[in-house]
């Protein structure tokens, strides 16, 4: 999004607001000149105080990317007048409540698709004359700093293929025991297990194999993680943030996408692996419960390792 408005608007100086926690992947973006980072830590207040000093730079478009409360809420301070159209210039992206009514009670699918995450951020911006075609990857940039400590992190496993077993909801988890039967599909390769600290799972993953599979979940932060993906030879990754880091990094990645719809990735380096299934999407995020009457997580449970290391030596051989 950040080159997109730069292509509309050159020469502006577009500021972020996010959260701390993801802040990191908006740094040394060519297109960003400052990050607001909010501590959720701080609260309503932290946030308030926060945008109240913001209120300086005075903004001349605002775009509501989020659409929820606490996006509301800087919307309010950062245009105080914006009910009466004073201020600046100012879209809020729709959340489409009533086409996803229609898709998860009635199974009535209003969506453009195929469905695509960064279409539908940048959509909105076509009122102020911003192309919906998603600019080429990167779009993150990993600093030398972060680059370093991947480096020094992975020793002999840079280049290697980074794994993402995990995601915010187990429904949207492919079975940790098909990550197992990948690795041991591909005897040949050596691989890097990424995740959270709360992902101690993926340590019966790594188990499988130890003298070439690296588990490295929980032991890096977001920057580093990043860092690692930016340096591995091409990713598998459930839908999860990972997934979208090694999109906007441009590597080449095998997405796994199960049981919902807003995530997905677009770029041509991203190969889908998916099933039509009359259940899918079930769910925004993935949070359930399966609805599927033949058999349970089938969106996932049916594509086979088999079929995704099929896939992986496709790219590996195109890679190389």
């Amino acid at each position: 999004m950040p080159s997109a408005l730069a292509q509309t608007f050159p020469g502006a100086e577009v500021q972020w607001i996010t959260r701390k926690d993801m802040a990191p992947l908006l740094k040394n973006h060519p297109h960003i000149q400052r990050v607001w980072e909010f501590d959720r830590k701080t609260g309503l207040l932290g946030l308030i105080k926060l945008v109240w000093s913001m209120r300086a730079e005075n903004f001349t478009h605002i775009y509501d990317a989020h659409n929820n409360m606490r996006s509301r809420v800087i919307a309010w301070i950062l245009r105080p007048l914006g009910i009466i159209g004073i201020g600046p210039k100012f879209i809020r992206r729709s959340i489409r409540r009533w086409k996803r009514f229609l898709l998860f009670k009635l199974r009535i699918n209003t969506f453009e698709m195929p469905f695509n995450g960064q279409r539908d951020l940048l959509e909105p911006l076509q009122k102020w004359g911003v192309s919906k075609i998603a600019p080429p990857a990167p779009q993150i940039f990993p600093s030398e700093e972060n680059l370093k400590k991947a480096a020094e992190v992975l020793g002999d496993y840079t280049n290697a293929i980074a794994l993402a077993p995990s995601a915010a909801f187990f429904l949207k988890r492919w079975p940790k025991d098909y990550w197992k039967d990948l690795i041991q599909l591909l005897p040949g390769e050596r691989f890097v297990l990424l995740g959270g600290p709360e992902d101690s799972f993926i340590e019966d993953i790594h188990a499988v194999a130890p003298d070439r599979v690296l588990n490295l979940a929980g032991k890096c932060s977001l920057n580093v993680s990043s860092a690692v993906v930016a340096l591995s030879r091409a990713v598998v990754s459930n839908d999860t943030g990972l997934l979208h880091v090694a999109e906007q990094l441009g590597k080449r990645t095998i997405a796994l996408m199960g049981p919902a719809p807003f995530g997905f990735p677009s770029r041509p380096t991203t190969k889908i692996m998916e099933l039509d299934l009359y259940c899918r999407p079930c769910s925004k995020h993935g949070q359930g419960p399966c609805v599927n009457k033949e058999k349970y997580h089938k969106c996932l449970v049916d594509i086979t390792p088999p079929q995704v290391a099929e896939q992986l030596q496709g790219i590996l051989r195109g890679h190389s």
